[in-house]
């Protein structure tokens, strides 16, 4: 793509590789827009094989360093980054509305989200401790120790960009590691280039954090089949990261895969109608739709299934589209209009298999209003895939036993939600889900810090977050240490 003259945010052309801020080596440039307006927010030339080659060896070099240094400093650096977003929550909130479409209250969720994980990894320096064991052999002691894994490959998604990198980022630097980062070419300011400014303003050593932006047609798998990283984190979708999951298994790396969803909202007879409809519409509609932990299937018994779907179109019908820099708009653009294209031929594909249209959404550039769709089947475009954009699909079934049964028959099982008017009910319910994370009278869309995130199936392998993030970025080492001389049977 050629460079553009007219740029609102030129201070963002440059990407961190190795220490130095400077421009990658491609011939090609990155026009990074305001998905609602167009607007011209950044001109980026891109990276290449070179400088993915560079950030790699300059991330080892690096990592050596860090690795040493101590828990205290490390826990202070977070903290310190932690500070930071803090005061540049307005500078991050404008930047994830211009150039990711989120409205302003989940781009401060966002923020929060982002703080909450910055402030756990805080606490990881002082979890990489070693233990003493006992042992069979007479004068011998065991030791196991949890080291840095060394260089982290992380490749992160546009949805959440700013905290879906920071919760690699944050635990990889928190645990002695180094990362070389390719951010999201849609979003690659606060997918990359801001948190690597943060860290670097709260005094984090030149070369542990390295951004690229790049396009895959010209650099490949080189961000995973390079020989340095140890571990790839992605965040994406399912058929991307089956890809990642083969060239890296090939090279036998350790691979964190946080993927897809087709997530179930299970609302029992005994339910909550008013209760359930609220959370199912922000399970729904809460950026657009565009979150891997969405509500795509809104199961609902039949008892009280036409109750709750009038109040759910009664719900909807307040929700405000428009430009999400305007107060009050909860609906901002789609990403790109391959996104919508792709949403409206499930939905008109779904009618066509029978599904009855109760609200009629309208489509105005990347501007999508909600549909909400009835008498869904499970066989229907609109259940069998994720869709990433504001459509409610809304299943009757009859009780908790079909309702598991139709759960569980998808391929995927990131997050899901029970709402039962029984606690025990709701928990016993929530247990038979084939699925990585569950809420029990709460909606789909959770994340804790201290809570381990990821899925089951095809959504994915490995957790972040928690104590479970410490398993994906350190690996142990067994250190016996033979105090008395051994005897042997040979002499």
């Amino acid at each position: 793509m050629a460079k553009v003259s007219t740029v609102k945010y030129p201070q963002w052309s440059k990407l961190p590789i190795g220490g130095v801020w400077k421009e990658g080596s491609s011939t090609q440039y990155e026009t990074v827009k305001n998905p609602y307006n167009e607007e011209v927010l950044a001109e980026i030339k891109l990276a290449n094989k070179s400088d993915i080659d560079e950030a790699y060896n300059k991330a080892k070099e690096a990592q050596a360093k860090w690795a040493k240094v101590s828990a205290y400093e490390k826990a202070s650096l977070l903290e310190k980054v932690a500070e930071l977003i803090e005061e540049r929550r307005q500078e991050i909130v404008t930047m994830l509305v211009e150039e990711s479409g989120s409205s302003i209250v989940k781009a401060n969720v966002e923020v929060d989200a982002s703080i909450g994980d910055t402030k756990e990894a805080a606490k990881y320096p002082f979890k990489m401790e070693g233990t003493i064991h006992s042992s069979l052999i007479p004068g011998k002691e065991n030791r196991v120790y949890r080291n840095p894994i060394g260089v982290i490959g992380a490749i992160t998604p546009w949805n959440w960009p700013f905290y879906l990198t920071i919760r690699v980022v944050a635990p990889a630097i928190a645990t002695g590691n180094s990362i070389v980062l390719k951010a999201d070419s849609q979003t690659p300011i606060t997918g990359g280039l801001m948190i690597a400014k943060i860290f670097e303003d709260a005094g984090l050593p030149q070369g542990l954090i390295n951004v690229i932006v790049a396009d895959v047609s010209e650099i490949g798998d080189s961000m995973v089949d390079h020989p340095i990283p140890r571990v790839i984190s992605f965040t994406g979708s399912t058929a991307a990261g089956k890809r990642i999951g083969a060239v890296a298994g090939q090279n036998l790396k350790k691979v964190a895969l946080e993927l897809g969803g087709n997530n179930v909202m299970i609302v029992l007879d005994d339910a909550d109608v008013d209760q359930a409809v609220s959370a199912a519409a922000f399970g729904k509609f809460f950026h657009q739709g565009q979150i891997c932990l969405s509500a795509n299937r809104i199961m609902v018994d039949r008892k009280i299934y036409p109750a709750f779907v009038e109040k759910f179109k009664e719900v909807t019908s307040t929700i405000k589209v428009g430009n999400p820099a305007e107060d009050g708009n909860i609906i901002g653009p789609l990403i790109n209009e391959k996104q919508v294209d792709r949403i409206v031929k499930f939905v008109e594909q779904s009618v066509s298999e029978g599904a009855t249209v109760e609200i009629e959404g309208k489509v105005e550039g990347k501007l999508m209003s909600p549909f909400v769709l009835s008498n869904v089947t499970n066989d229907m475009a609109v259940a069998q895939n994720e869709l990433f954009g504001p459509v409610a699909a809304i299943m009757p079934i009859d009780g908790e036993e079909e309702a598991i049964r139709i759960a569980n028959a998808s391929n995927f099982g990131l997050s899901g939600s029970v709402f039962s008017g029984s606690l025990e009910r709701g928990i016993k319910v929530a247990h038979e889900i084939e699925t990585g994370m569950i809420h029990v009278n709460d909606q789909t869309v959770n994340v804790e810090p201290n809570m381990p995130f990821g899925g089951e199936k095809l959504s994915g392998i490995g957790r972040y977050c928690g104590e479970e993030a410490l398993e994906e970025f350190t690996t142990v080492k067994w250190m016996s240490v033979q105090n008395d001389p051994r005897q042997y049977p040979f002499s």
